[in-house]
């Protein structure tokens, strides 16, 4: 139990580091021995922050992580339920490529991805981001292996009533896989947000950048502000703790009932 709670206070240390830095005078956050609380708080770094479009850094975070995570969750589910449940010509060699793919670096296809931005016009935009994470394999192979514990006969018995492939899917496998719906959202929403590289790659106006390239350009422009690069990355992670805390229950189970089946 004690290694637990120092396993803990190492993974918590950081993050409780970055937010009191935050509320400290930048001559405070280098000072040596360190003040382990801020004993005089101040805000001036988040206005400091604040003159910069941090917010609109933000709101753009979100819009991409949210397009992303609905996109992501509807394509893989019915990609999921396909492979699960439908027999056609090649259908288990477009799962092992699905699979392959997962190993892939994005180091591997960034040169023809970036060509096929430009080409269809996307470059230094929102949707150059969102687009290619749509295809996400990992989200197709998890929503197959959720895909698997619908019951055949259920599926058979819809057909038999002359329900359509739409409609049994929103209406029958939709409900049934809901909980992986859940768990693939939480995790598209934090690779999405954490997703620094294709950020840095396909977005390059002040205005367009997410809060994780704001906050690396504070650390350029501010090189020894360290309160406000702290009270920028207290901002960036924000939305994201509160999302793991509302769903971890979901994020738990995803990994779990996503490795039952293989």
């Amino acid at each position: 139990m004690a290694f637990l709670y120092i396993l803990t206070f190492i993974f918590i240390f950081p993050f409780y580091w970055i937010i009191t830095g935050a509320f400290k005078a930048q001559k405070v956050t280098v000072q040596i021995p360190p003040e382990w609380f801020p004993l005089n708080p101040t805000m001036e770094n988040f206005v400091k922050l604040f003159k910069n479009p941090a917010l609109q850094w933000l709101g753009n975070s979100i819009w991409i992580s949210l397009i992303t995570m609905i996109l992501v969750c509807l394509t893989a589910a019915l990609a999921g339920y396909v492979l699960a449940k439908k027999r056609f010509y090649g259908q288990r060699f477009i799962f092992a490529m699905f699979v392959v793919a997962m190993a892939l670096p994005k180091q591997v296809v960034l040169v023809p991805l970036v060509r096929m931005v430009n080409a269809l016009g996307f470059h230094n935009t929102l949707a150059a981001v969102i687009l290619p994470a749509v295809g996400w394999p990992f989200g197709i192979f998890l929503m197959k292996q959720f895909s698997e514990t619908i019951p055949g006969e259920l599926l058979e018995a819809a057909k038999i009533d002359g329900c359509g492939e739409l409609h049994t899917f929103f209406n029958i496998v939709l409900p049934i896989v809901k909980p992986g719906v859940a768990a693939l959202a939480i995790f598209t929403f934090i690779t999405s947000w954490n997703d620094y590289f294709m950020q840095l790659i396909m977005l390059n106006t002040r205005s367009k950048l997410t809060i994780s390239l704001g906050v690396a350009t504070l650390q350029a422009e501010f090189a020894t502000n360290y309160g406000v690069i702290m009270a920028g990355a207290t901002l960036a992670a924000i939305p994201i703790v509160l999302m793991f805390v509302c769903f971890q229950k979901y994020f738990t189970q995803g990994i779990t009932m996503g490795a039952v089946k293989g």
